[in-house]
């Protein structure tokens, strides 16, 4: 596979972030262009942007990255108001739809929603934009090919363990999945929770997909799937969702009722051993515990390789009834820089989308070398975050079924291919 490939056909923008409040504030007057009155440098109105983004937790880390904006744009203010995650999509879908909404947006990675609906302003033009790589712009492109969001980050998820309990009970970094399973069953033997799961977030568990399903797909899957030489009833994919029911003894007592903070607090907490979930977690699990000796490990496959599950992440956009589009226009200027991005490496702990870009983590690091070494695409959100309901909502809402075991493998994978089939080109040959 090729470096950093993410097989960006399907589908190409990010779309339903959240966003609640109105456009911008300012003391009145129309948008100035940067350099003008209200814009970027000298005297002027001051103008104060609303920025939207589903991430509450990362709330500290923006403010470091808004203070060096402002430092610069002493005119221009940004005002920060992530909104819960999962109500996200709706509430910033129902505020452009009524001309009103945030003037900056996060958005979801390769949805096209927003930009064919004209919600967004076109950032093909910015300054620096022509700086990332086309496979990472290819979240943020809309289905008229142009480019409608600076990207954020480029996430991975992994398996997070805990090296102290690991060393403490005689267990070494899994190389296969036969290994995985013998590492959770010695840990169940003993009292420990192996893995922090939880099932009450649909979300979750596609991620968590995301990450088992390499240990069966490999390497060559993706573009088997592109040709429509197998579907999601086939049996590589039917095995990746038996390998998610595989887990389930070594999930935490009423687990399908747990969400994400429990999660988190469960591994952080030393309470569980290993935590399936995104790099965006890192910083989180840091701060719940500064002391864990923290380290995660890629997917091991059934052909003796291993694999991270990556995709690009967290655009950010303009509205295109911003009052202030060229201040916000700025914002997105800047999200293009090696500032910026050393900023966000280094604050909330991610890989920067921004080429180029190390951080201080060594951790963070890891995870860069290996999206470039040993990727694999996110399947649900590269291939299949499309459709009403999307595929990836499919997969989601029967995956808590079979945990609540309403459904089993076989089923799971039948309700995925009804739904792909309705829309996914390769499935129609």
């Amino acid at each position: 596979m090729k470096k950093f490939r993410y097989h960006a056909v399907a589908s190409l923008l990010l779309a339903g972030a959240m966003a609640l409040t109105g456009c911008s504030s300012s003391d009145g007057g129309e948008a100035a262009k940067p350099g003008e009155a209200g814009g970027g440098g000298g005297g002027g109105q001051q103008v104060t942007l609303t920025m939207n983004s589903w991430r509450v937790e990362d709330t500290e880390g923006y403010k470091k990255i808004i203070e060096a904006f402002e430092a610069e744009n002493p005119n221009i203010k940004i005002d920060f108001k992530p909104l819960k995650a999962t109500e996200y999509n709706t509430i910033l879908n129902t505020a452009l739809q009524s001309d009103s909404g945030p003037d900056i947006l996060q958005l979801r990675p390769y949805d096209t929603s927003l930009p064919d609906a004209g919600y967004l302003e076109p950032l093909d033009n910015i300054p620096g934009i022509s700086s990332f790589p086309k496979e990472v712009l290819a979240a943020a492109t809309g289905k008229d090919g142009k480019v409608y969001g600076v990207p954020l980050s480029l996430n991975t998820t992994q398996i997070y363990y805990n090296k102290k309990i690991f060393e403490q009970n005689g267990i070494a970094e899994p190389k296969s999945w036969d290994e995985l399973i013998a590492a959770a069953k010695t840990l169940k033997d003993k009292g420990i929770v192996p893995f922090s799961f939880g099932a009450k977030e649909g979300w979750l568990l596609s991620l968590s997909h995301g990450v088992i399903a390499p240990s069966v797909l490999g390497d060559s899957y993706y573009d088997k799937l592109m040709k429509g030489e197998t579907n999601l009833q086939g049996p590589e994919f039917l095995k990746s969702i038996q390998r998610m029911q595989e887990l389930t003894p070594y999930f935490p007592e009423n687990f399908v009722g747990l969400d994400l903070n429990d999660m988190r607090t469960l591994f952080a907490t030393e309470k569980a051993a290993m935590f399936i979930n995104g790099s965006f977690e890192l910083e989180g699990i840091k701060k719940l515990n500064p002391d864990l000796q923290l380290d995660f490990f890629p997917m091991p496959t059934d052909d003796g390789k291993s694999l991270i599950t990556t995709w690009v992440d967290g655009s950010y956009a303009v509205n295109a009834k911003s009052p202030h589009k060229q201040e916000a226009l700025k914002f997105m200027e800047f999200m293009t820089t090696k500032k910026f991005g050393e900023l966000f490496a280094n604050s909330l702990k991610r890989i920067s989308a921004v080429p180029g870009v190390t951080t201080e983590d060594p951790l963070v690091n890891k995870m860069a070398e290996l999206s470039q070494s040993s990727p694999t695409p996110y399947l649900m959100v590269v291939y299949f975050a499309h459709g009403n309901p999307t595929t990836k909502q499919v997969l989601e809402n029967s995956l808590q079924g079979m945990y609540l075991n309403k459904l089993t493998p076989e089923q799971v994978a039948e309700e995925m291919q009804k739904s792909a089939a309705t829309w996914f080109e390769p499935f129609k040959k």
